[in-house]
């Protein structure tokens, strides 16, 4: 398990801004076979980064790093990668630009072929926000990808999302602390308007009347306000704001046809998705509905779509939230894809 860096020089956005001196912040486990034919890619996801990915890698998993070489980049905007709590002024903070999953994939591929020399992809895995970096991949670079794995995620942000995700801005940015991202200090009652929404949102409901989150992750609690407690811990200190308000950004420009290739064509980059692809969306999952992945699987020409049988809402797919039955569902579908 080794933990770089790679230099990306004053990289050109989507947005035709400039992020002088950027970087992407990696992960890799197991080593990289002579024919450089073994690579598997797993992206973060929103506030993730490349340790939350461990826990879906191991000898007995089907992300095997005895047998593969899998590389965790960090997305920009978390922290490790370039973000606005990591970039030198006058870039940093709120006038850190905006990035898209197109440029998150764009750095990726750098990385792959640059830094490795690499020319065949095994998989691109991944999860919430990796996942639509995955329908990324499958898109923009079907010729080196062999199959992708987008789990509980989307190729494009629908609108019922994106609204979602505009309820926790506004509940983060109206802290007058936050003080339009020229903060002193993390402004904290926002941050916890921000954590309160999501916890809502990153279960079902069928998970909250079985009292699930009472002895979530192993821990037992007293009281929802408890597991609130817990939950708002989770996100902070760990996270940024500016950094949070980032990545959403991201997540909410999230289209793999908004771009010079497709046109802003959904059809024509849905179709363009020529590798094996099975797609995993959550049965309850609220922020990736299984009607919008049955949309999509059905104009992917190599696409299946396996619906994760689970009442643990979006954190179905989750590394580090999902159930053991749950993993052993998505291991089961990447052996498939995998073995070929």
């Amino acid at each position: 398990m080794t933990i770089s860096t790679y230099d990306l020089g004053d990289l050109k956005l989507q947005s035709g801004e400039i992020l002088p001196q950027a970087f992407i912040s990696y992960e890799t486990h197991g080593t990289l076979n002579a024919e450089k034919s073994n690579v598997i890619i797993y992206p973060t996801w929103y506030s993730g980064n490349h340790e939350d990915v461990r826990s879906a890698i191991g000898s007995d998993r089907a992300l095997n790093p005895e047998k593969y070489f899998i590389v965790v980049p960090d997305m920009f905007g978390n922290g490790f990668s370039s973000s606005p709590s990591n970039t030198p002024p006058p870039y940093d903070r709120a006038s850190f630009p905006a990035v898209t999953p197109y440029d998150n994939v764009l750095a990726q591929h750098r990385l792959i072929t640059e830094k490795f020399s690499v020319t065949e992809v095994q998989l691109v895995v991944g999860f919430s926000m990796s996942a639509q970096q995955a329908f990324h991949w499958g898109a923009l670079f079907p010729d080196l990808v062999k199959a992708i794995a987008p789990i509980c995620g989307s190729a494009k942000t629908s609108t019922h999302n994106w609204l979602f995700l505009e309820s926790l801005k506004t509940a983060l940015t109206l802290d007058p602390n936050f003080n339009n991202g020229d903060y002193t200090s993390q402004p904290a009652y926002g941050l916890k308007a921000f954590t309160t929404i999501y916890a809502g949102w990153a279960f079902s409901d069928e998970f909250f009347r079985e009292n699930l989150h009472l002895a979530w992750l192993g821990q037992q609690f007293n009281s929802t306000q408890e597991f609130l407690d817990a939950w708002h811990g989770m996100f902070t200190p760990k996270n940024d704001a500016n950094d949070l308000i980032t990545m959403l950004n991201t997540w909410q420009s999230a289209d793999i046809s908004d771009n010079q290739k497709f046109s802003g064509n959904l059809s024509e980059s849905l179709s363009a998705i020529t590798p094996r692809a099975i797609v995993m969306p959550g049965k309850t999952d609220m922020y990736f509905v299984p009607a919008d992945s049955e949309n999509e699987v059905a104009l992917m020409p190599r696409a299946e779509l396996r619906v994760i049988d689970s009442i643990h809402g979006h954190g179905a797919g989750g590394p580090g939230f999902s159930t053991p039955e749950d993993d052993q569902f998505i291991d089961l579908a990447l052996n498939d894809l995998l073995s070929g």
